[in-house]
């Protein structure tokens, strides 16, 4: 797995811009900012994106005895064919430029943080501002960096950029100098290139797991040992009573069957109607539409279960208790490492019920599909239902 640091600016004289404390840690994204810049306003940002069609144009780079195609462009003539997605986001920091005139001229799906631009800081002859961590939403393999300076008179600059892998934080990968200034040369890194102006990835650069682990004691039920009319259609009452369990509320997979059953629909799988018939118990709860695996991963640090929809086909989810399916439920009870500890009703038996998925595979057939989840939460005291024959205070 391979994480990522945003860029670093690198010049010869300091921008001058407000002081910030140190970036934390753990960090995905980093860039550095080598330059030499005095006055002005400034804007700094790097673009993530997916493949296919961020660098479409086919330039070539000249040399004495020919000209061949760029190894950026051939490059992505080939993702093009084979990865059909497009994501984009920009991350920016500025200083003595308003915020919100940055984010306002930002397309609102491609827009994340604007931060404030740290002051720069002495590297021998350098001066050197290190922005970041950003973290991408969804895997990433291009990073464009950009600098304006309003006024500035003429100053060199390179950009960086970090990634982090299991064995730690990456070296510095530098683009190539804008301006007159001989840096300090940058090692390459197995992995990422530096491509003039844009960084790709050989892999897709992705949040990192969140550090340690969570387990929730999520009891395990099998909707197979329901009734055998039922047994391979209630994945998703199943999952509830799992979830309701957790949370002290016990009743039987068949008991929430009978509850949620949309007869014109002839299903047991209607969102909403989970939803309602946990509330009927004095449980709340909500549907989400997940963006990644930090926002799941918060819900388990804080005992929250989650039940998610998933969809996969054979080979796609190692482990599964069913090879494939169209659409199933299971409960997300905690994660260790790169597993994600899931309760998966379709197993044959309660005590097979609980097991480990692999992160990365799991993220694909959920959040890279509908990525929808159910989470419930128990109901705080003095918000329980009103008495048989009454009406609720207000009406």
């Amino acid at each position: 797995m391979i994480s990522c640091c945003g860029p670093s600016l690198v010049g010869s004289e300091p921008p001058s811009t407000p002081a910030m404390g140190a970036t934390p840690v753990p960090r995905l994204l980093r860039q550095r900012v080598v330059s030499a810049a005095r006055r002005g306003g400034c804007l700094d940002c790097v673009t993530c994106a997916t493949v296919p069609d961020t660098f479409a144009e086919g330039h070539e780079v000249r040399r004495p005895f020919g000209a061949r195609r760029c190894k950026r462009c051939a490059r992505d003539a080939e993702s093009r064919d084979a990865e059909p997605r497009l994501n984009t986001e920009i991350f920016a920091a500025v200083s003595a430029i308003p915020t919100e005139a940055v984010t306002a001229v930002i397309p609102p799906s491609c827009r994340r943080t604007v931060d404030a631009l740290p002051s720069a800081v002495s590297e021998g002859a350098d001066a050197v501002m290190d922005l970041g961590p950003w973290r991408p939403r969804a895997d990433v393999r291009h990073f464009v960096p950009a600098l304006s300076v309003l006024g500035a008179s003429a100053f060199a600059f390179r950009f960086e950029l970090a990634v982090k892998s299991t064995a730690g934080w990456s070296p510095w990968i530098a683009t190539t100098t804008m301006g007159a200034a001989d840096f300090s040369p940058s090692p390459p890194v197995d992995g990422i290139e530096s491509q003039i102006d844009v960084w790709t990835s050989r892999a897709g650069v992705m949040s990192p797991t969140p550090g340690g682990s969570a387990r929730l004691s999520v009891p395990a039920l099998s909707q197979m040992e329901a009734d055998p009319a039922l047994a391979s259609r209630i994945c998703s009452p199943t999952s509830v009573a799992m979830v309701l369990g957790y949370l002290g509320v016990g009743v039987t997979p068949e008991r929430l069957a009978a509850d949620v059953f949309h007869p014109a629909l002839d299903i047991y799988g209607v969102w909403p109607a989970a939803v309602s018939a946990a509330a009927r118990r004095g449980v709340l709860g909500y549907l989400l539409r997940f963006p990644d695996w930090t926002a799941a991963a918060w819900c388990l640090d804080h005992g929250l279960p989650i039940i998610a929809s998933v969809r996969y086909e054979a080979d796609e989810l190692t482990g599964a208790a069913i090879a494939a399916t169209t659409g199933h439920l299971v409960v997300l009870t905690g994660y260790d490492g790169d597993d994600v500890l899931v309760n998966d009703p379709a197993a044959a038996t309660a005590d097979t019920v609980p097991r480990r998925y692999r992160r990365r595979e799991l993220e694909r057939v959920w959040l890279e599909r509908a990525g929808v989840g159910y989470v419930f939460f128990k109901a705080p005291s003095g918000s329980a239902p009103p008495r048989p024959g009454t009406r609720p205070h207000g009406d």
